[in-house]
């Protein structure tokens, strides 16, 4: 993004003190042209940008002029006025902004743990997840890996379970342990 310098030219010859320093930096500028054809300088209005006269600005010619603290800050917006601790709490506290209170907590029939209505149980979901990977890590065992599987169902048979007519050209993964009441049969 470039910025450029904006001057506005002012025909009175009286020169702010904001605007002196612009004003002899300009005259600088000019007396370094050496000679060239150079258009006449009036009095300016300028708006600062990127340090480009750098070397002008390292003048020892024994010019100690302070500049003024709002050479160099961008004008932001500011409160006029500070926001009661009344008025903070009420956009605080804003009943919108509260958590809702839920009516839809129900107990989960499987293992008595609180949950939301329609939504799975977190626990019994947690029971659910550690027996399928248990289940996936005897699949990997008997068949070398993931790539190798074959592209049948599979069903998992808990011990005293026997295969049905319907698993007949299925994968049959055997468990060594009765089958959880929570783990539904296929």
């Amino acid at each position: 993004m470039a910025s450029a310098l904006l001057l506005l030219s002012f025909p009175c010859p009286v020169r702010p003190a904001p605007l002196r320093r612009c004003w002899e930096l300009l005259q600088q500028l000019q007396q370094s042209w050496n000679g060239l054809a150079s258009p006449q300088w009036a009095p300016a209005l300028a708006v600062q940008g990127p340090p480009i006269l750098t070397e002008l600005e390292h003048d020892t010619s024994g010019n100690k002029e302070e500049s003024s603290f709002l050479d160099g800050i961008f004008w932001m917006a500011a409160p006029k006025n500070r926001r009661t601790i009344e008025v903070n709490r009420c956009r605080r506290r804003n009943p919108r902004k509260l958590i809702a209170i839920k009516n839809n907590i129900d107990i989960c029939p499987e293992c008595g743990h609180m949950k939301q209505k329609h939504v799975l149980c977190g626990y019994c979901y947690e029971k659910v997840r550690k027996e399928t990977t248990k289940i996936r890590q005897q699949i990997w065992a008997q068949e070398g890996g993931p790539f190798k599987a074959p592209t049948v169902e599979t069903v998992v048979l808990y011990t005293g379970e026997k295969p049905s007519e319907q698993d007949q050209g299925k994968r049959i993964v055997e468990r060594n342990k009765k089958r959880p009441s929570w783990f539904t049969q296929n």
